[in-house]
């Protein structure tokens, strides 16, 4: 994922997604998201914003987040939570 603004990475998808964009206003460390249809966003900070995006998910337990991804390009995988928990 590249570095934006020095708050979020974001990667540009193969193929689009389908989308329920909204006005988000408060962004909040480990918000996953979709800008348009086919730009994943990690955000690392909180922070306020006037874009729409469409909500995907969040981490759980962010607080780390900032070192962990620090200041450049980082390579991010996912994987479902366990629904057991």
């Amino acid at each position: 994922m590249s570095e934006m603004n020095g708050n979020e990475k974001y990667y540009y998808l193969p193929a689009s997604l389908p989308t329920q964009t909204q006005s988000i206003g408060a962004i909040h460390t480990g918000d996953l998201m979709l800008f348009g249809s086919d730009c994943l966003v990690l955000f690392y900070e909180d922070f306020q914003s006037s874009f729409s995006y469409t909500r995907l998910g969040y981490l759980e337990n962010p607080e780390e987040l900032p070192e962990i991804v620090g200041s450049g390009n980082v390579t991010v995988s996912f994987e479902p939570a366990d629904e057991a928990r």
